[in-house]
């Protein structure tokens, strides 16, 4: 019998499923009814076991093109029912083998309803995850040993370690290319998803893909068109290093940045905002979002335990979570810097926010023409 033991001594029981062994993680739900594999393969995931909270995962295989980065991230995978067999013209292996072969822990026949409102209501926490019988008082204290997902630097272990170019077309027909087909994007990896590298290519000329730890001098140095900083795991307050390389790019004053997720939380501290840690996240595909500056409700892809506050005077609200009234964009009143904590790439979920992109790429073409005059 398998189990799951969380820090606060709650125990729970299910069967085991991909690799054998036992994992500590921070125990997190997700809400999206589709895109399990997207999911495992979100560097945002890494440190952590996600329960999903729809009854049926594994009904569709996975094959080699839905994923988000080279590989699984999540720590362990958590299922009320696994499909033992799938169906899909695109399938290629079922989620069992998959999970086998990355060596990810999985957990099902749990009560995954019982685990999502004892999250809700406890917030997220500490857990260990055992693919065979074992001692839960024993599992319990492993987990209460265990780092804080604010206690370790994840960025670094999911971001690339050498610039890259991405070169792949998008997968969807496009001639969104001549909208920014002059442009150089640098994307600050701090555990950036493919879908965001797809958008991004659909509509610049160049992209690359820096590591997390690049200085504001080299990334300068590459002379970028605009600047996005990506989405990634963990607590942005110990990302000091990061902070510091953001407040650096937003002095530079040398083109526009957009971030994403992490980056937003990041760009947001080196403007002087909080963060803090919400109680149990926003992860899933279905949180509403209202725009401020078009008063248009959007529904949008999340992933993310922590959130801003008390954003200076400099920067404008645009963005707001109908669940909970949280921040989820700003964008700077005199300098072409915005920001959203969620995710308008989705894979998985709904595409209502894309045109975030097209509005990046209009600052890259005003800027352009502001430097133009100048000369």
């Amino acid at each position: 019998m398998a189990l799951l033991a969380l820090e606060d001594g709650k125990i729970f029981y299910g069967r085991a499923c991909g690799a054998q062994g036992i994992i500590c993680g921070e125990v997190v739900f997700n809400t999206a009814m589709t895109g399990y594999q997207e999911i495992l393969t979100d560097p945002s995931y890494a440190g952590q076991i996600v329960c999903m909270t729809y009854p049926h995962i594994g009904n569709y295989g996975v094959n080699s093109e839905d994923v988000e980065s080279a590989r699984p991230w999540v720590n362990g995978f958590i299922m009320r029912e696994l499909a033992q067999n799938f169906s899909n013209w695109r399938g290629q292996m079922d989620l069992d083998r998959y999970l086998k072969e990355h060596k990810i822990i999985g957990l099902y026949e749990v009560d995954t309803r019982a685990l999502t409102r004892h999250i809700r209501e406890r917030g997220a926490m500490r857990g260990c995850l055992s693919s065979f019988e074992s001692d839960p008082d024993e599992l319990v204290e492993r987990a209460r040993r265990a780092p804080t997902i604010s206690e370790e630097n994840w960025v670094y272990r999911v971001s690339c370690t050498e610039p890259y170019k991405w070169e792949d077309p998008p997968p969807w027909p496009t001639a969104l290319l001549e909208k920014g087909e002059r442009s150089h994007i640098v994307v600050v990896d701090f555990g950036v998803k493919r879908n965001i590298l797809r958008n991004l290519r659909a509509r610049a000329r160049k992209v690359t893909v820096v590591p997390a730890f690049w200085s504001a001098k080299q990334i300068l140095r590459l002379k970028p068109d605009g600047i996005l900083l990506s989405n990634g795991p963990g607590d942005p307050a110990i990302l000091k290093d990061a902070i510091r390389t953001a407040r650096q790019l937003i002095e530079s004053e040398r083109c526009p940045i957009f971030g994403i997720c992490l980056g937003h939380q990041i760009l947001g501290l080196a403007l002087g905002a909080r963060s803090y840690k919400l109680k149990f996240g926003h992860r899933g595909a279905n949180q509403p979002v209202k725009n401020l500056l078009t008063h248009r409700v959007e529904i949008t892809s999340h992933n993310h335990g922590f959130a801003l506050k008390d954003l200076p005077p400099e920067l404008e609200l645009t963005h707001i979570n109908l669940n909970d009234g949280s921040v989820e964009g700003f964008r700077h009143k005199k300098l072409p810097i915005f920001a959203v904590q969620f995710h308008p790439e989705a894979s998985p979920g709904p595409h209502d926010a894309l045109s975030l992109f097209d509005q990046f790429f209009e600052f890259i073409k005003s800027s352009r023409t502001c430097q133009s005059a100048l000369i």
